[in-house]
């Protein structure tokens, strides 16, 4: 979407969150994509809330991503939708 011209925009929420880990190493098959994202700035951050709770925090701030917790410990999607972006989850 981005490479196409849209604004685009990744939040890890949910169980997504221990992904980070798993990116973070070289030989995952999806670590260049999450570099390549991260390298175009395309990734706002970690939910910290789920970040807490399903053990992943530790991983998350290693890997340098940003914390989001605006809304109750977690990432306000409203706030982002506000901002144009139609949320998607995958």
């Amino acid at each position: 979407m981005h490479e196409k011209g849209q604004e685009v925009t990744v939040v890890f929420e949910g169980a997504a969150v221990k992904l980070v880990a798993e990116l973070e190493k070289a030989d995952n098959p999806f670590h260049a994509l999450y570099l390549k994202a991260r390298q175009k700035d395309l990734i706002r951050g970690v939910c910290k809330a789920c970040s807490v709770k399903l053990g992943a925090l530790e991983a998350v701030q290693a890997a340098g991503l940003p914390l989001l917790d605006d809304m109750a410990g977690h990432p306000s999607l409203a706030a982002l939708m506000a901002q144009g972006f139609t949320v998607m989850t995958f």
